[in-house]
């Protein structure tokens, strides 16, 4: 079986906020852009890569109910909703350009003693991105 990720989607409260973030932050290029204030889609991705990042209105589905939207909204505040990790080849390096944009950080590169070496972000919108070492 031959199944690679395709997209995947991050919501965002800010869509301005958030394609700065992953345009000039992470250097994804954008590849589509849709929609127009909070009911806006963009999807961005690396340079080169077929996967791509959606980012979404969050809890637009018409089967969402106002309580479900609260604690979504609540959740996406904590940065408890959404996530991805990402990688590098130097994630040193990664992390001080990051950094200099201005991105929200929550944890310097470090040793994790499950092997991997890694940092993380916290985007725009609360979702916690963690950049590892390959």
């Amino acid at each position: 079986m031959d199944i690679s990720i395709h997209h995947t989607f991050i919501p965002h409260t800010d869509p301005e906020a958030s394609l700065a973030f992953y345009r000039d932050a992470l250097g994804f290029e954008v590849r589509n852009d849709v929609g127009q204030g909070t009911m806006r889609w963009i999807t961005v991705g690396p340079a080169g890569s077929p996967t791509t990042i959606v980012l979404t209105p969050p809890a637009v589905d018409p089967g969402i109910t106002d309580a479900e939207r609260q604690t979504i909204a609540e959740l996406m505040a904590k940065g408890a909703y959404a996530g991805i990790v990402l990688a590098t080849p130097d994630v040193d390096a990664a992390f001080s350009e990051i950094e200099a944009t201005g991105a929200e950080v929550v944890q310097e590169p470090q040793d994790q003693p499950y092997g991997v070496r890694d940092c993380a972000f916290r985007d725009p919108a609360g979702a916690m991105v963690r950049l590892q070492q390959r």
